[in-house]
């Protein structure tokens, strides 16, 4: 039974091996391991999310500016989705290929 290779696996709680979308059904040791490592980097991804909006909530930002040709400084940058479409979009640009090189070449899972 595919449910059994994966009982002493660690997951939380008491329930044991919990797989409710039945993504590892088939018993693929190799496609666990790859779903454990994408859950892993992405809990790290939202919690450095949330450590970032508590910094910026409580008026914590970089020092100097974000943009000098648009004289804009970081703490001229508002909170959530406003404050995303405040980023110039040279900003926004490097935002996005340097996130694309993490993801590339950097946070491999293998």
């Amino acid at each position: 039974s595919p449910s059994m290779v994966f009982e002493n696996e660690i997951n939380p709680g008491p329930q044991g091996y919990f797989d409710p979308l039945g993504l590892v059904a088939d018993g693929d040791q190799e496609k666990f391991d790859r779903l454990r490592y994408v859950e892993i980097k992405h809990g790290r991804i939202c919690q450095l999310g949330f450590l970032h909006w508590v910094l910026i909530a409580n008026g914590i930002t970089l020092p100097g500016k974000i943009s000098t040709s648009e004289n804009l400084d970081f703490a001229d940058i508002s909170n959530g989705w406003a404050g995303s479409l405040q980023v110039p979009v040279a900003g926004a640009l490097q935002i996005l290929a340097f996130v694309g090189f993490l993801e590339l070449f950097v946070m491999k899972d293998s």
